[in-house]
C-alpha cells in the first residue's frame, strides 16, 4: 500500500519533468505563436504545433495536481500551505531530475570508454540540467530550513532576538531578489525572447532558459523566505543539536516496524 501510494505521488512530478524538458526545447514555437516574436525567431521556427500546446497544459496541470496531491513526509512537517507544497513539489521533481543527470553520465561513460563513441550532446545537457537541479533544489531547501544556517550566537539568544534576527535575514533575502530582479529582467528577457543558445555542436537553449529561471527562482526563494518567516514567528525558541534526535529516534522506529513487519 505505501509503495503504491509512493508511486501515485511520483506519477505527476515525472509527468512536469516530461513535460516542461519538452517545452525547454521548444518554447520558441510557442513564442512564435504568441505573436511577439521578432521577425528574427520567426524566421528560425516555425508556430507552435498540438504537441507544444499539449506540453504547456502538461505542465501546468502536472503542477496543479502534484500540489494539490503531495504528501509531505514526516521529516518534512505538516500544516503546510499551497507555496509549501509548490516546495515540496519541486523537490520531488529535482529527485527526478538527479537521476535523470546520473543516467545521462551514465550513458557518456560507457558511450566513451567502451564504445568510443562520444555523444556531442551529454556534457551539455548535463550542465543544463545541472542548472535546474541547482535552482529547483534552493527552493526546497529554504521551506525545509536546510541551507547553511549557523546556530552557534542564535542559540544563545532569547527568543525575541531570534526573531529580529530571523526579520533582519530575511529583509536581506528580500532584497537581494529584488535587486537581481532590477538588475538582470531586461537580459534574462533578452535571451529567452531571442531564444539565445550555448554555441557548440549540441546547441542547447541554455541562456534562454537558465537566466529567466535564475530570476524566477530567487524570487520563489524570497517568497518562501517570508512565509518562512510568518510561519516561525510564534514558535518556542529551539536549540539546535549537532545531531536531530527527532530524525534518529523516527528512524530508529521505522527500522524497528519493518524488522518485526520481516518477522
Amino acid at each position: 500500500m505505501r509503495a503504491s501510494s509512493a508511486s501515485r505521488e511520483l506519477l505527476w512530478p515525472l509527468v512536469f519533468v516530461f513535460a516542461a524538458g519538452y517545452l525547454a526545447w521548444y518554447t520558441p514555437l510557442l513564442i512564435v505563436s504568441s505573436g511577439y516574436a521578432s521577425d528574427a525567431m520567426i524566421n528560425r521556427f516555425p508556430a507552435a504545433g498540438g504537441l507544444e500546446f499539449l506540453a504547456l497544459f502538461g505542465a501546468i496541470g502536472s503542477l496543479i495536481m502534484g500540489i494539490l496531491t503531495i504528501r509531505p513526509t514526516a521529516q518534512e512537517g505538516t500544516n503546510m500551505g499551497a507555496f509549501d507544497r509548490m516546495s515540496l513539489f519541486m523537490g520531488r521533481v529535482t529527485m527526478l531530475l538527479i537521476v535523470s543527470l546520473v543516467l545521462v553520465m551514465f550513458f557518456e561513460v560507457v558511450a566513451r570508454y567502451v564504445f568510443e563513441k562520444p555523444t556531442l550532446w551529454a556534457n551539455e545537457l548535463s550542465l543544463w540540467m545541472a542548472g535546474a537541479i541547482f535552482l529547483f533544489s534552493g527552493l526546497y531547501a529554504m521551506q525545509q530550513r536546510s541551507h547553511i544556517r549557523i546556530y552557534l550566537l542564535y542559540d544563545m539568544m532569547p527568543r525575541p532576538v531570534q526573531r529580529v534576527c530571523d526579520l533582519f535575514s530575511t529583509t536581506l533575502i528580500v532584497g537581494f531578489a529584488f535587486v537581481m530582479l532590477w538588475g538582470s529582467y531586461n537580459e534574462a528577457r533578452d535571451k529567452f525572447m531571442r531564444w539565445e543558445t550555448f554555441g557548440t555542436a549540441f546547441d542547447p537553449p541554455i541562456p534562454a532558459t537558465i537566466k529567466p529561471l535564475l530570476i524566477v527562482f530567487i524570487c520563489l526563494v524570497a517568497m518562501q523566505a517570508v512565509i518562512n518567516l510568518i510561519d516561525d514567528w510564534g514558535k518556542a525558541k529551539q536549540v539546535h543539536a549537532v545531531v536531530d534526535e527527532d530524525e534518529i529516534e523516527e528512524f530508529v522506529q521505522e527500522m524497528g516496524a519493518k524488522l518485526t513487519k520481516k518477522g
